[in-house]
């Protein structure tokens, strides 16, 4: 078998990825809910409270860690931290189906939210390997693998959770296990490494990159729209 960096890096490649990893995040949207309610006691109060503290954590080391992710896949490679990303949500889904009280959860959203880089590594990854012209087009494909786990995941999520509350969270990591294995093996670097620059904390700084927004008109905008939206954080 060919090195994952001999090969020619292609948009399937990345669509099955995006595919796999929101079909994982999709399984456990019907499911977590309960699994909070259930460890206070059947309290909706004190599960909607403790669901959107379990929200909050996820976005807050999302927000922190994902441009120190960014600037290491420039120093390193799209690759590498795609698979970091990865490894992080499938030990994240393990520890919430093996969690044996609420603490556990926050334990496993600490840990997905810290290594939450994969759609921003992807959408990098598009932005290598397609020409201006034809990264509409990548990025229509990044919608479409969005749309697609999303429609399957939470129908899937939701029988499985009649089986069993937890069954669920074992699968969507099986699927981001599959989706680690293809990355692993198959899945090529898009970024050469005459390409790469140096690891930069000004860059890696979540506030520096929050306000690098505002050299972009219309940019800023778009991403309040997008979060008053109520779109899911991955």
């Amino acid at each position: 078998m060919d090195a994952p960096a001999a090969r020619k890096p292609a948009l399937g490649f990345i669509f099955i990825t995006l595919v796999l990893m929101v079909l994982g995040f999709g399984i456990i949207i019907p499911v977590l809910p309960n699994l909070v309610k259930q460890f206070n006691g059947g309290d909706v109060a004190e599960g909607s409270s403790s669901y959107g503290w379990l929200v909050g954590v996820y976005a807050v080391m999302q927000f922190i860690a994902s441009p120190v992710l960014g600037s290491i896949s420039d120093r390193f490679g799209r690759r590498k931290v795609i698979l970091v990303a990865l490894a992080g949500s499938a030990i994240d889904y393990v520890i919430m189906g093996l969690a044996p009280s609420l603490a556990w959860l926050f334990v496993a959203r600490l840990i997905s939210g810290s290594t939450a880089g994969t759609l921003a590594t992807c959408n990098a990854y598009i932005a290598d390997v397609t020409p201006p012209e034809k990264r509409a087009q990548g990025y229509g494909l990044v919608g479409a693998a969005l749309g697609l786990g999303f429609i399957v995941g939470p129908a899937l999520g939701g029988l499985l959770g009649q089986i069993n509350l937890k069954l669920p969270f074992f699968v969507a990591a099986g699927c981001v296990a599959t989706n680690w294995l293809y990355g692993a093996f198959v899945l090529p670097d898009s970024l050469p490494p005459a390409n790469r620059r140096p690891f930069s904390w000004k860059r890696a700084n979540p506030v520096g990159s929050l306000m690098a927004l505002r050299r972009f008109r219309g940019v800023v905008d778009l991403a309040f729209i997008q979060r008053r939206r109520g779109n899911p954080v991955l």
